[in-house]
């Protein structure tokens, strides 16, 4: 990407994320816990508001981790899998880091059982990315600079990725996921550092690097 990574980077962050996403209040978060309250006694349509609030954490989370391909599936999974275990969450208002906990599971689970696909998935994307940049597509930006995301430590890739492309905030990264404010804080510019310094480079990794 050469001297016009800053450029790029710009392009990316504005046109690759989604519409920002509103801070939780301490209201919102209290109607979380109404709705988990609602949807443990078989209210379907409380468990649907939580989808609207959390599908996008929960798609955030997936995409640090699997094929691109496999997000949209998994995402069901995961809802289908917390709504079947939703008796068993001790705090209605600690849903969003259960959920998040459910996903990074099931990542787990999908790499233990598909490791020789999801290898060859990765190297079909890169291969994807080189031919969407030789044509100076817009998109084939966004895709490299998705791709330079996934392959950073990955205690960067997923607070990335929930900020510049599903649009949250770092204080509402926290609140969903059950992560430390601090942490968010801290990994995401160290992340966006490293992201920048990649891209600069032309997606190269460095010989030496410190997370």
């Amino acid at each position: 990407m050469g001297s016009g990574s800053g450029e790029g980077f710009g392009l990316f962050a504005a046109g690759f994320a989604r519409q920002p996403v509103r801070e939780q209040s301490a209201s919102e978060l209290g109607e979380d816990a109404r709705l988990v309250g609602a949807a443990r006694d078989g209210d379907r349509a409380a468990f649907g508001r939580l989808y609207d609030r959390y599908a996008r954490m929960v798609h955030g989370v997936l995409l640090a981790r699997v094929p691109v391909g496999e997000v949209e599936d998994l995402v069901q999974d995961v809802f289908a899998l917390a709504l079947r275990r939703l008796s068993t969450l001790r705090e209605n208002g600690s849903f969003g880091a259960w959920l998040a906990a459910i996903a990074r599971n099931l990542v787990n689970d999908f790499h233990r059982r598909s490791a020789p696909e999801d290898q060859l998935s990765v190297d079909a994307s890169d291969n994807e990315v080189e031919l969407s940049m030789s044509s100076g597509d817009q998109d084939g930006l966004a895709a490299a600079a998705l791709d330079v995301i996934r392959s950073l430590p990955e205690a960067y890739r997923e607070p990335l990725i929930l900020r510049l492309v599903e649009g949250m905030t770092g204080p509402e990264i926290a609140a969903r996921t059950g992560l430390t404010p601090g942490s968010v804080r801290v990994n995401l510019h160290r992340g966006m550092q490293q992201l920048r310094a990649r891209l600069s480079a032309g997606g190269s990794r460095p010989e030496q690097e410190r997370p």
